[in-house]
Formats: C-alpha cells, structure tokens, sequence
C-alpha cells in the first residue's frame, strides 16, 4: 500500500521567536566614512560577544539597516543567554573599543522581545518585530543615554520577557537593576524595562524620570488626520514618533468596549 506523504507546511507558518535591535547612538552626525567604519565595527562587536555567549550568529536571520541590525534568532535561543551574557560581552567590547585613543565612540541602544513572527517578503511580520523597532526608540532610552554620558550601552526589554526570564531568578539576571517605564508610540503602547551595564538603578530611575512627558495636541479628542511618521524597511516597521513617559504601578486596564474611541 503506498505510503500516504504528509503536506509540508506553509512558508508562512508563524513562530515564536526571539527578536533583538542594536542602534548606533547620533549615527547620522558621522560623516560617510566614519558611518561605513562604524557599521563594520559594530557587526564585529556584535559577532565577538555572540561568539564569547556561544551564539552561533549564522543561524541569526539579520536584516541589516546601516545603523541599525535587526535579528530573529533561531527557536532554541536560550533567552537568558542574551538578556545576560551577550549584553554583558557586548558593553565590555563597547568599553575596550571606546577605549582607544583614536576611536569614533560607539554607543549602542539595544532592545530585545520575544513573540510571533513570520516570514514576509521584505523580512519578517509580527508584533515582535515591530515591539522591538519601537522599544528601541524609546524616548526614555535616548534619554539615559544622554544623561549617563560614561555609559555605551542601554538595554530595554519587554514586560514579558522581563516577566518570564529576568524574575525567574537566571544566573546574571539581577531584576534589581531595571527600571520599568511605559512606551506609548501611536497604535503601540506596552511596558518595558531599561538597564544599563555597569550603572545602579538609581542612576537609571533619574535619567528617565528626566524624559519630559508628551503635551497633549490643542484637538486630542479628534481623530488624528496626519499622516503616521513611520514607515518598513526590510520587514520591519521603524518610526520616529515615540512618545511616552516613566510609569510605575500596574499597567491600567483598556477602557470597555464601546467607551469611545481609542486614543
């Protein structure tokens, strides 16, 4: 009897992965040369702490941007490994390179989430993806980045990786050391939590606390008729129009059904 073949699934099966952003800090002061270093020294970076993790950085799916690497990288990730270790090699590569008497000073911010993503055609789609593109643009990560000025590197993560990985008491995760703050950017809105590499808590909570919160617009209650100032590249959505402020407490709960229109 012929032996029935099983149908292979869609190339749009969706997955839970991890997704991780690392930004060059003020990258469009450099001039056209500085910029090309920079974008080598960061990929460099980046291959040495994933090796010194034991990351095997080509199974990563990456979508380079010039100053931006976006990756989804591979199912069996151990997500401490990166929140931990990897951020740690990768400041202290930051350091050694900042270090050098001659060296154009990079600084990095890096947002990691975990969530669906699928294969699209520019990239990838899902809301990890996008999360991540929007974490790493939070106003509060700029912000501590400007005001720890010794600091190269600034890390956020999401509320649930926060959650699941970095409370669940993992070797080299101190939940001590993050500072939550609330990242609203127009259709998205959801908790994060920001650390940074060599700096206490405090130092943390004071440079968000600093972040001015968004004034409201003379017409907040009507609907919004300009165009959102954001846009995909490479699979990924990026935008500019962060906005958001330090939030402590419980996250509120969304208004009922039929309360109004969203905000």
């Amino acid at each position: 009897m012929r032996e029935l073949s099983h149908p292979r699934p869609p190339d749009d099966l969706t997955h839970r992965r991890l997704c991780m952003a690392a930004d060059v800090e003020q990258y469009s002061r450099l001039d056209t040369r500085t910029q090309s270093a920079v974008q080598s020294e960061l990929v460099r970076m980046l291959d040495e702490a994933a090796a010194l993790t034991g990351l095997d950085r080509a199974a990563w799916a990456r979508q380079p941007q010039g100053d931006l690497e976006f990756a989804v990288l591979p199912e069996a990730t151990p997500e401490d490994a990166v929140l931990g270790p990897f951020a740690h090699h990768l400041a202290v590569r930051l350091r050694d390179r900042n270090a050098r008497p001659t060296a154009q000073r990079i600084r990095l911010r890096m947002a990691v989430d975990t969530g669906v993503v699928a294969d699209a055609a520019l990239g990838h789609a899902g809301p990890a993806p996008v999360a991540v593109a929007r974490y790493v643009n939070a106003p509060q990560l700029r912000a501590v980045l400007a005001t720890l000025t010794a600091a190269d590197l600034a890390v956020i993560v999401s509320d649930r990786l926060y959650q699941d990985v970095v409370r669940s008491g993992r070797r080299d995760l101190d939940p001590a050391q993050y500072v939550r703050v609330h990242v609203q950017v127009k259709e998205f809105g959801g908790y994060g939590w920001i650390r940074v590499p060599g700096h206490a808590r405090d130092d943390v909570r004071s440079a968000v606390t600093e972040t001015p919160e968004p004034k409201p617009s003379a017409d907040a209650d009507a609907p919004s008729r300009t165009t959102l100032s954001q846009y995909v590249h490479q699979g990924v959505a990026v935008g500019r129009d962060v906005v958001g402020g330090l939030s402590f407490g419980l996250p509120v709960a969304p208004p009922p059904a039929g309360s109004g229109p969203a905000r």
